[in-house]
């Protein structure tokens, strides 16, 4: 079939559907493809003149696009769901409204609210409802996929923000005295061994580092407990992984070797130790062996050590968790922790743009739990506290 016959059929087919400024504007898209010759060719093949068929031309160069490309009347086609049932809408809120959450009576109060479950749940209320349509309402609604978002810290104490402005006050001023100012906790413990961490990191396509299947403890070396000694006006951070237990023996004897190895090389001028820690934990504020550890390192160090915690369930708040804890766990997002070896060199290997530098240590010793501290021993601590919640804020001096 030559090209004039092929253009022939064509024309005679769409003809009848076509109106005279249609029939103009397909033979001048027809010329346009042909090139050279092609009205010509048109003209032969549709029986239309060649001024016709250049008119065509010239209007096809001159067509707006319209943003409106309805072909029915406004208002064809099938109705939808909420059109058949404008009740529909209300009826879906009272499923995934979170205020209705507390009614014992919703079918959804106890499962998970996927599109699937809500619209068989319609289809049981007699709305011939598919899931597609279901998400296209809820859109319409305003709602979305949302996760969870850790913003809430529960009841607080009425001086919290006293406490806050508190620690704020004394880090400023140890800073101006040029006095060291250091934030300490314990990062969550992991297991040590071939498990699953999360996160990704890059690796060949369909290369994946292969983990355990189960996280069973037993599957693994041991337990990992790194402490942290965060540097506030330096930067700089000091983690000690432990491998027994998290004590306030093993708390204090971070800050030991952190002082041995970095603190006294920084502040060669000290006379004075701020720590700020959280309120629990093993340097809670009440926890007696974190007082008798800290007088025994005030004498060795002959500092005096000034300790503000932070108020009950505002641990968020202390610097090192968003300072340093935060920079390891995104340095080894995806890295099984296999040893402890590369828990070490993954922690010191840690650095920020800001200039944020890691030491790591691992700590072997054995830190029992189980304590006792007795009276006489709280004695002889060089404890005074300050008129301002002195269960949160004190300051132990050395006996030397």
């Amino acid at each position: 079939m030559t090209d004039i016959d092929a253009i022939a059929k064509r024309y005679r087919i769409l003809c009848p559907a076509m109106d005279e400024r249609m029939r103009r504007l397909w033979v001048g898209a027809e010329c346009s493809v042909l090139g050279f010759g092609g009205i010509t060719t048109l003209s032969k093949a549709t029986g239309l003149s060649r001024n016709t068929i250049a008119r065509g031309i010239r209007e096809l160069k001159t067509v707006e696009y319209r943003e409106d490309k309805r072909v029915r009347q406004g208002g064809g086609g099938r109705k939808r769901a909420v059109d058949h049932a404008p009740e529909l809408k209300e009826e879906l809120l009272k499923l995934v409204e979170p205020t209705t959450g507390n009614d014992p009576e919703s079918p959804l109060r106890w499962t998970c609210k996927s599109l699937r479950k809500i619209a068989l749940e319609l289809k049981g209320r007699g709305y011939q409802i598919s899931y597609r349509v279901v998400g296209e309402i809820l859109k319409d609604l305003g709602y979305s996929l949302q996760g969870n978002r850790k913003t809430l810290t529960g009841s607080h104490h009425r001086d919290r923000d006293a406490q806050f402005r508190h620690i704020n006050t004394q880090v400023l001023e140890f800073q101006k005295d040029y006095q060291p100012v250091i934030s300490v906790d314990t990062k969550k413990h992991e297991r040590v061994g071939r498990f699953k961490n999360a996160g990704r990191e890059w690796h060949p396509k369909k290369c994946p580092e292969e983990v355990l299947v189960y996280d069973f403890p037993s599957q693994g070396i041991g337990k990992a407990i790194p402490y942290g000694v965060y540097d506030i006006t330096h930067n700089l951070g000091w983690v000690s992984v432990g491998i027994d237990h998290d004590t306030a023996e093993f708390a204090v004897e971070t800050i030991r070797r952190w002082w041995r190895s970095m603190g006294q090389k920084s502040y060669p001028e000290a006379r004075r130790l701020l720590i700020t820690a959280d309120g629990g934990g093993s340097n809670g504020s009440r926890v007696k062996l974190w007082k008798t550890e800290l007088q025994q390192l005030a004498n060795e160090m002959g500092l005096t050590l000034s300790v503000c915690h932070f108020p009950p369930g505002t641990s968020k708040w202390n610097k090192i968790e968003h300072r340093l804890f935060s920079y390891i766990t995104e340095n080894w997002r995806g890295k099984p922790l296999v040893s402890y070896g590369v828990i070490v060199n993954l922690i010191a290997a840690t650095t920020t743009t800001t200039g944020l530098k890691v030491k790591c240590e691992l700590n072997s010793n054995k830190y029992p739990i189980g304590i006792e501290v007795s009276d006489r021993e709280m004695a002889e601590v060089h404890i005074k506290k300050d008129d301002f919640h002195g269960n949160w804020n004190y300051t132990i001096s050395s006996n030397k």
